[in-house]
């Protein structure tokens, strides 16, 4: 059976192909203004890297907040459902689940077949989501890909209470002025959004199996924050990014764990 997972998040859009449930193709493209070409065009790459076209396809499940916007597919799939599906195949001890994308943070609890039993969206404060460390790197003047490298270097650790971006860069020039090394402003920033992103997984608990998803979970920075907070190391699989459009195409083939 081949079964194709099309994730449009807020920023990129992700699409898996899997065949008898392993996966044969993986493509990433920006979403920009017109979703439904990007996820067109993101759908052309995977299928090119299969060497399949779209008769091929058993099955489509689309996912994300942009779900609606893809160019064909047989089902949606919640954002949530699918990101637990991929990350129980992935981690089989998976039980607790973390995505951190680019415009909201969530977290689930799930049973051992990736079913969803408790969520929690954090969608209402921006400082738990990637936009949050893009809007900081700009106020820092530090390149995105270098901030979490950066605040690992911090000596200390400093207190960011903002709730928003727009307070949160209000307190990053009364740091400036305050003579704040940029490594320990960079920290600043992580555990800021690791502060928010514990603060909605403890509301529905947690186990020490707990697998971080989406894009922001390759920054080393936040990872690090949100470990020390939680007390614990996250899972982070390969290609974090790609455990929602995974979990889309599983759900397509109708998998589960032990099934």
């Amino acid at each position: 059976m081949i079964t194709m997972g099309i994730d449009l998040g807020a920023k990129n859009i992700k699409v898996v192909i899997l065949k008898d449930n392993k996966i044969v193709a993986k493509s990433n493209e920006l979403a920009g203004f017109e979703v439904t070409k990007s996820a067109q065009k993101a759908i052309d790459m995977a299928l090119k890297e299969a060497g399949l076209n779209k008769d091929d396809l058993d099955k489509v499940v689309s996912t994300g907040t942009g779900e609606k916007l893809a160019p064909f597919y047989d089902e949606t799939k919640s954002v949530v459902g699918c990101d637990s599906l991929g990350a129980v195949y992935l981690h089989p001890a998976a039980r607790s689940v973390i995505d951190v994308g680019a415009e909201e943070g969530r977290g689930m609890r799930c049973d051992e077949t990736g079913k969803i039993l408790d969520f929690e969206v954090n969608e209402k404060c921006a400082a738990g989501a990637g936009a949050f460390t893009e809007a900081m790197s700009r106020a820092l003047e530090v390149p995105l890909k270098e901030l979490g490298t950066l605040s690992l270097k911090a000596t200390e650790d400093i207190p960011m209470n903002a709730q928003c971006t727009v307070f949160a860069e209000s307190e990053v020039v009364t740091m400036v002025h305050n003579k704040v090394s940029k490594a320990n402003m960079a920290k600043a920033v992580h555990d800021a959004m690791a502060s928010r992103i514990t603060s909605m997984i403890r509301k529905i608990g947690f186990n020490k199996d707990v697998v971080l998803v989406g894009g922001v979970a390759k920054n080393i920075g936040f990872v690090e924050s949100l470990n020390k907070d939680l007390g614990l190391e996250v899972v982070v699989p390969k290609d974090p990014e790609y455990v929602g459009a995974l979990g889309a195409a599983l759900a397509a083939a109708g998998w589960k764990r032990g099934a």
